[in-house]
């Protein structure tokens, strides 16, 4: 494969991703709502330093809808956790910058970020079992939540728990709010969950794998309710998910994320039917086509390398059958194509990279 020097290129582009004012990440909204620049996370152990996110920047608008998709292990349930402060490891090491409304997140002492943390900035994560405390009705967590927030009646604030119950389709809400955890189905666990998210009408939302190991008829009725929702109380949602089925449906933009890195950034739209990297066309030929039963479905040869096998280089180089030389040298996130605001960062040439998206697709 020959290579090529990438046009197109976005002005002041660092390693990390997007760094300069004309750049894709700051041309999303005049005022975004969350500001991440050279997000990087690394852990210590006694085999080394474990680096679990490699310089991620994005932005997101208010009111709108982020899919951060990609494989177990590539970063993106520790990218969040790490800017809400959840990484409660003496061993982690979290650099770079998250701004809230203007607000660094990083670093924020932990009173501060608690009045932000369920109040202003929610999250619904992938496992509600665990997530939800066993020994207390789902009622009287949701009440707890209002009530460290905001300065409510407890018979104020059990009235709204009750309403939100309701208003994420569990029945009989009144009387299921004095049941527990153990009482209720997977999918209306996740309900709860969206209900306590939603208490004090976050500004952002982040759904962490929100239809993780529920049936296909309740992930499509999760996914809808969390958009009829989002669209009722205006919040920001990040939706982490592996499944680029899931982010045509419900992304208005889409970071494609490997090995800690951002490989591909841009419109939904744009991602999915003109997507750029290989990576992401490993994604995109994974979802089962209408008709398709008795063909197998294509695969991505070989497994996501370990925190510590870090390769030099284009983190994808060892699973894609395009690599060439130039890919021991890791690629920019820049915009190499005609829409200035979609990213990616592979080195194959725009001509050749157009061949083979229609070959692949």
């Amino acid at each position: 494969m020959p290579s090529s020097t990438r046009g197109c290129a976005v002005p002041d582009i660092t390693e990390s991703g997007i760094a300069g004012p004309d750049t894709t990440a700051d041309a999303v909204a005049s005022s975004p709502l969350l500001a991440v620049r050279d997000l990087r996370v690394a852990f210590r152990t006694r085999a080394g330093v474990v680096n679990a996110v490699n310089g991620l920047s994005f932005s997101v608008a208010p009111g709108e809808v982020l899919g951060i998709v990609g494989e177990s292990g590539s970063g993106k349930s520790v990218s969040m956790y790490s800017m809400m402060g959840l990484l409660d490891n003496p061993n982690a090491t979290i650099t770079g910058s998250a701004r809230f409304d203007g607000a660094e997140l990083i670093g924020m002492p932990t009173k501060r970020l608690n009045r932000i943390r369920g109040n202003r900035i929610s999250m619904i994560f992938q496992d509600p079992m665990t997530a939800l405390t066993p020994v207390y009705t789902v009622g009287w967590q949701i009440v707890e939540q209002i009530m460290n927030h905001e300065k409510v009646t407890k018979a104020e604030a059990w009235s709204r728990a009750v309403h939100l119950l309701d208003e994420v389709g569990i029945p009989d809400a009144e009387r299921r709010a004095r049941s527990y955890p153990h009482e209720f189905s997977g999918g209306m666990r996740q309900r709860v969950m969206i209900a306590m998210s939603l208490a004090c009408h976050p500004s952002l939302l982040i759904a962490d794998e929100p239809t993780t190991a529920l049936d296909v008829t309740t992930q499509r009725q999760i996914l809808e309710l969390i958009g009829d929702l989002q669209a009722k109380y205006g919040s920001s949602v990040i939706l982490i998910t592996h499944d680029m089925g899931v982010i045509s449906e419900a992304a208005d933009r889409v970071i494609v994320m490997y090995a800690g890195r951002a490989v591909e950034m841009g419109d939904e739209s744009t991602v999915v039917r003109r997507p750029r990297h290989p990576y992401t066309w490993g994604l995109l030929g994974a979802i089962p086509k209408p008709g398709q039963r008795k063909q197998r479905l294509p695969t991505i040869p070989g497994l996501p390398p370990g925190p510590r096998d870090q390769p030099t280089g284009c983190p994808f180089q060892k699973r894609c059958r395009f690599a060439m030389e130039q890919c021991s040298t890791l690629p920019p996130l820049i915009a190499t194509g005609e829409e200035q605001n979609h990213l990616d960062a592979c080195w194959l040439p725009d001509e050749v990279r157009e061949e083979l998206r229609e070959e692949v697709a």
